[in-house]
C-alpha cells in the first residue's frame, strides 16, 4: 500500500484557488503564480498527498507562464487522460493517490529531452529544497541533485 492519499486534512488546508485547481480542474493565471520562474533545486510535489512529482532538474522555461517539466520524477504517479473540455482536446494529468488536478501534457517541449512539456500549475504542488528532502521523508530523492 502507498504511503501517499488524498488526505483530507491537507484538503482542507488549501486556499481558494489551490482547491479549485486541484479539486475542481481549474487553472491558475499565467506569469501570476508561484513556481512559474522558480529556480531552486528540489522536489515538487503533490500539495493533497505529498506524493513526488517533478524534479527542478526537469524542470524548464516554456515561456507559457506556468512551471514546465519534461518528466514526472515517477512516471506511475502521474495519470494522463483525454481532455476535451473548453472546446479542445487536450491531455490532462492528474496525481495518482491525490486525484489532484496538475495541469496538461503536450508534445512541444524539448526534444532533445523527450519532446513533452508537462504544463502544470503551481497551486498543485509543494516545493521541497534539496536540504529539506532528508527531513520530510523524500531522502531516496537525494541522488538526483548530487
Amino acid at each position: 500500500m502507498s504511503k501517499y492519499h488524498k488526505d483530507p486534512d491537507a484538503i482542507a488546508d488549501l486556499s481558494p484557488e489551490q482547491y479549485h485547481v486541484t479539486q475542481e480542474s481549474g487553472t491558475e493565471p499565467p506569469f501570476r503564480n508561484d513556481f512559474w520562474d522558480h529556480k531552486e533545486d528540489g522536489l515538487y510535489v503533490d500539495i493533497v498527498s505529498g506524493e513526488p512529482l517533478f524534479t527542478s532538474r526537469d524542470k524548464f522555461d516554456s515561456g507559457c507562464g506556468w512551471p514546465s517539466f519534461v518528466k514526472p520524477v515517477e512516471s506511475d504517479h502521474v495519470i494522463a487522460r483525454e481532455d476535451n473540455s473548453h472546446g479542445m482536446r487536450r491531455i490532462e494529468v492528474r496525481s495518482k493517490h491525490g486525484d489532484s488536478h496538475l495541469g496538461h501534457v503536450f508534445p512541444d517541449g524539448p526534444r532533445d529531452r523527450g519532446g513533452l512539456r508537462y504544463c502544470i500549475n503551481s497551486a498543485s504542488l509543494r516545493f521541497v529544497t534539496v536540504d529539506d528532502l532528508e527531513a520530510e521523508g523524500y531522502g531516496d530523492y537525494r541522488h538526483l541533485f548530487d
